[in-house]
């Protein structure tokens, strides 16, 4: 099991002990992110004239958009990589296509290329044969 960390944060000018499981300079982050969350919503027009309750409704409601337009940026991320990973299985199997069709169109080349050899030696014989017949057969004079 992990062990519980403990740390002193300051949090809108007051020191808090907070433990958990996290790292303390996780904990940390924590309490900076909560800090500056403060200072932007106390900058906003009227905040001093809100009630406390108004005020923790409003950090309250400030925390939810965060949270879903995180939220929300991490399942288009995620949308994207999905998209990223049925193109890449998409052009490895094109890839295997197309080597597999490169393979089929090499073994095409060499039987074409044996095919041409026995064709050069059939002509070549047929060359001899005919190169023989001609000093076999004497000249007919008329």
């Amino acid at each position: 099991m992990a062990k519980k960390n403990t740390a002193e944060v300051l949090i809108n000018s007051k020191i808090y002990t907070i433990s958990g499981y996290e790292s303390t300079a996780y904990l940390h982050k924590v309490a900076s992110f909560l800090n500056e969350l403060e200072e932007d919503i106390s900058k906003m027009e009227n905040y001093n004239l809100l009630s406390v309750d108004e005020k923790h409704l409003l950090k309250n409601m400030n925390l939810a958009d965060v949270y879903f337009k995180a939220k929300d940026a991490k399942e288009e991320l995620e949308r994207q990589a999905e998209k990223k990973d049925k193109e890449i299985y998409s052009l490895k199997h094109d890839l295997i296509d197309a080597r597999m069709e490169k393979d089929q169109l090499l073994q095409e080349m060499e039987e074409l290329k044996a095919k041409l050899l026995e064709e050069q030696k059939r002509q070549s014989r047929l060359a001899k044969s005919a190169s023989v017949r001609k000093i076999q057969k004497p000249e007919q004079k008329l």
